[in-house]
């Protein structure tokens, strides 16, 4: 149960930061890291960079963000049927 909720938390974190960085690129004001971003997706948050990326047109562009996230959305399916199957 843990696992799910920090799977959840790290993807509507996730998912929040690429509309508030989409935001801020628009208004020409101080961004989010896109090591930041990259992190949070690289440690399980794949699924709401993706879902954010879709949404805000944001990041769509970037081969290392599509990569990243994917093998996010990866390590939580994976993570999450283990411990399904233990």
């Amino acid at each position: 149960m843990l696992l799910v909720f920090y799977f959840l938390l790290v993807n509507v974190w996730l998912f929040i930061l690429m509309g508030i960085d989409k935001k801020r690129a628009q208004r020409n004001q101080w961004r989010i890291s896109e090591k930041s971003l990259l992190l949070l997706g690289s440690a399980g948050g794949g699924l709401g960079g993706l879902l954010g990326m879709k949404r805000y047109r944001h990041k769509t562009k970037r081969a290392t963000f599509k990569f990243v996230y994917g093998i996010g959305f990866l390590i939580m399916v994976g993570s999450l049927a283990y411990a399904q199957l233990r």
